[in-house]
């Protein structure tokens, strides 16, 4: 009897050494950057050189519950038409040009960027309602993974990348989106060692020298959902310095230490922080993790965007944006603070929870922030323009008051669709328990997706969005699978 356990016993040891020579994916060099190829904005833009509305859909981290209600978005602006003044019908969703995605919510993002229209079939299948997270554990676990975990910078992210792959991304890379039509997806990550925010497109690729085009969408989303200590970094090679490199015109001005337009504080330190990858002598890799750490509501790309738009139209220099008449952004924040009963007792909450408060707490003040931010810029554009279109001020000729009311003609659009803007406030308490992690109940994921169009729905910017452009919505039937309306407390 124990001799028939030696063979089981060398196969193992076989297996995990057999799996110890695994190497994590490298992301290839360039020697020449082209701002006019790659995955970027700026091709994506010059498909539709004549678009004025610029559509925009931000989101959040948040694990299952951030890709569940994000995916609650994408079904109601899938189903719901909007009727112009020529009676022309045209379907929310196209009109979408990027989407910004963190963590859990950059699964939807990347995944809707991938498949489009063929996501709505088996995306609730697929990831949604499936054990995601016990998976990872199991594979973790595996024997035949011991090895690999054991090898240099092939850590639990890798595993997790792999899973990804096989269940959802299929081996598709940034190749695959960029010879796509349909929307910018980017989707950010942290680099740990700066906490600076890094994206996945292929401007900031071109500062490591690389091409993203190459890249697993897996490794993306894994990257963008490593939650620190929980799952490992997922490292890059950096051979920033050996290309050469052209920088996108709009750029270049932001980066004048001497005098780079205003304002745009945030704008030129996020520009700075691309540009210091060059180092690679002294950063030759890089390590990611979670994108929630530098942005968790995906609003960061927006707002330098708007400050990249204001402080070149103020230097009366082109931006990527000037076409836009209209910056609509759709903020979809899955984030949750559970209440807590702790000060109803006299003893302390404990060290585990102290510590996930605590590492909490700066990533929801940031969330409330960024909508708060993008509402601020939007009643000051706004503002300004009145002044400056007011009869008041036509007759004034200091060239000095017409430079401080130059504002952009944008007219910015701030949806908030988050769990506080839910009317039925026993469903507010539902989905506001729901935890972050890889795994939900199915009954959760169908609520979430549900509240998301009921709160896009009812939100008074939404409808004054459609008031300004003179449509009115026309609910379609709903798509297969997908729920209509938020889940009734009173059921």
């Amino acid at each position: 009897m124990s001799g028939s356990r030696v063979p089981s016993l060398s196969i193992l040891v076989s297996l995990v050494l057999l799996a110890g020579c695994a190497t994590r994916p490298i992301n290839p060099p360039i020697t020449q950057t082209d701002p006019s190829t790659g995955y970027r904005w700026e091709t994506r833009q010059a498909r539709d050189r004549n678009k004025e509305n610029l559509v925009i859909l931000a989101f959040s981290g948040g694990g299952t519950r951030a890709a569940a209600f994000s995916y609650g978005v994408l079904e109601f602006l899938r189903r719901t038409e909007v009727v112009g003044p020529q009676g022309n019908k045209v379907r929310l969703l196209d009109a979408v040009d990027v989407i910004t995605g963190v963590s859990g919510g950059s699964f939807t993002a990347l995944a809707y960027g991938l498949y489009g229209d063929k996501l709505f079939d088996d995306y609730e299948q697929r990831f949604l309602k499936r054990d995601v997270q016990g998976e990872i554990i199991a594979r973790a676990f595996s024997p035949s993974n011991w090895g690999k975990l054991g090898s240099t910078a092939w850590g639990r992210s890798e595993l997790a990348a792999e899973l990804y792959d096989e269940i959802l991304f299929h081996g598709a890379t940034f190749g695959d989106l960029d010879r796509g039509k349909g929307p910018l997806i980017l989707a950010s990550a942290t680099d740990i060692s700066t906490g600076a925010r890094f994206v996945f497109n292929q401007r900031v690729f071109d500062t490591v020298c690389s091409d993203l085009n190459a890249v697993r969408l897996s490794r993306a989303a894994a990257a963008s959902s490593a939650v620190p200590v929980v799952l490992s970094p997922v490292t890059l090679n950096n051979y920033g310095g050996t290309c050469k490199t052209i920088l996108p015109g709009w750029v270049k001005p932001f980066l004048d230490a001497d005098n780079p337009p205003r304002p745009a504080a945030r704008a030129i330190r996020s520009l700075k922080a691309e540009q210091s990858l060059r180092d690679s002598v002294n950063r030759p890799y890089l390590h990611l993790v979670d994108g929630g750490v530098s942005d968790n509501v995906g609003m960061r790309a927006v707002l330098d965007g708007l400050e990249v738009l204001e402080a070149l139209h103020d230097a009366g220099q082109p931006s990527p944006f000037d076409r836009a008449r209209r910056i609509i952004v759709i903020s979809v924040n899955s984030l949750s603070s559970p209440p807590t009963d702790w000060d109803k007792s006299e003893s302390p909450p404990g060290t585990a929870d102290v510590l996930l408060k605590a590492a909490g707490a700066p990533i929801d003040a940031f969330s409330y922030e960024a909508v708060e931010l993008l509402r601020d810029t939007a009643a000051r554009w706004q503002t300004l323009r009145r002044i400056r279109n007011s009869a008041a001020f036509a007759a004034n000729k200091d060239p000095a008051v017409a430079a401080a009311l130059r504002v952009p003609e944008a007219e910015i659009y701030a949806i908030d669709v988050s769990f506080p803007m839910l009317k039925d406030k026993a469903e507010f308490a539902y989905l506001n328990q729901q935890p972050t992690s890889f795994v939900l109940p199915a009954e959760a994921v169908d609520r979430l997706r549900a509240a998301a169009g009921t709160i896009l729905m009812d939100s008074p910017e939404f409808k004054r969005l459609l008031k300004d452009v003179g449509a009115r919505v026309v609910p379609a039937p709903s798509a297969k699978g997908g729920p209509t309306t938020a889940h009734s407390s009173g059921r």
